[in-house]
């Protein structure tokens, strides 16, 4: 499980990462990368953090939280991946639902790179 350190929880904070940010789309996954600016809340050395966004579309409650719990383990497993003061937003997309763990975890992680590349 992601520290709350590690998380991203307010909705500005999401909201300026999916607007400012690098992204990288797969068939399952979007993911959107940014490097933290100097005068944000959370200082630019700060921690790596991580949100999540599975929409209704994915699928039902039990659906999506089932994709979001996955996710999460993926972001922690990639936590030493990623520089400090990087902030990442993860959104499932429909056929995230029924992917394997495998696929999901490819996905991520490539997206997850070339979003680094790309915001560096």
């Amino acid at each position: 499980m992601l520290a709350r350190a590690n998380r991203i929880v307010l909705g500005e904070d999401y909201r300026s990462v999916v607007r400012r940010g690098r992204r990288s789309a797969t068939a399952h996954v979007v993911v959107s990368v940014v490097r933290r600016p100097a005068g944000a809340e959370v200082p630019p050395d700060g921690p790596t953090r991580f949100g999540f966004i599975v929409a209704k579309t994915v699928g039902n409650a039990v659906t999506r939280n089932s994709v979001r719990r996955r996710l999460k383990a993926i972001a922690h497993g990639l936590l030493t991946e990623v520089p400090t003061g990087h902030d990442v937003v993860i959104r499932a997309l429909p056929a995230a639902a029924q992917a394997t763990w495998p696929t999901l975890l490819g996905d991520v992680s490539r997206s997850l790179a070339r979003g680094l590349e790309k915001a560096a």
